[in-house]
């Protein structure tokens, strides 16, 4: 019985011994997975760092062409209404006038400003 006795504790040692490998092994598993997961959390962030800057760059560049198309419509508008003006007055133009405002031809018409020399003396 002493035999039997001494064989069961050695047959309990080796038990726990390999219970305690495998609950080692499982802890290395858990801070393997860890350390993953630690990685895999930075990349996202600096993903997601990344994409914010990005989308925030983009919104800023998208007010400017909004606030651009808004005063090229204003523009575009006022030109219209100068082209209404123009059609319903009869007035001949060319579209050079427009860039070039000293070539518009009912300005042509007109006597030219004449200014004295004594306006400017203070």
């Amino acid at each position: 019985m002493d035999q039997r006795k001494r064989k069961r504790m050695e047959s309990n040692r080796e038990s726990a011994r390999r219970s305690r490998m495998r609950k080692q092994k499982h802890l290395d598993d858990l801070v393997g997975q860890i350390t993953e997961l630690k990685k895999d959390n930075n990349q996202i962030l600096t993903s997601i760092n990344f994409t914010t800057h990005r989308y925030l760059n983009i919104e800023a560049e998208n007010s400017v062409l909004r606030a651009q198309m808004t005063e090229l419509s204003r523009r575009l508008d006022s030109l219209n209404d100068i082209l209404h003006y123009l059609n319903r007055e009869g007035i001949e133009y060319t579209p050079d006038c427009f860039t070039n405002p000293f070539n518009v031809p009912y300005l042509n018409q007109q006597p030219p400003i004449m200014a004295s020399a004594h306006i400017f003396q203070y």
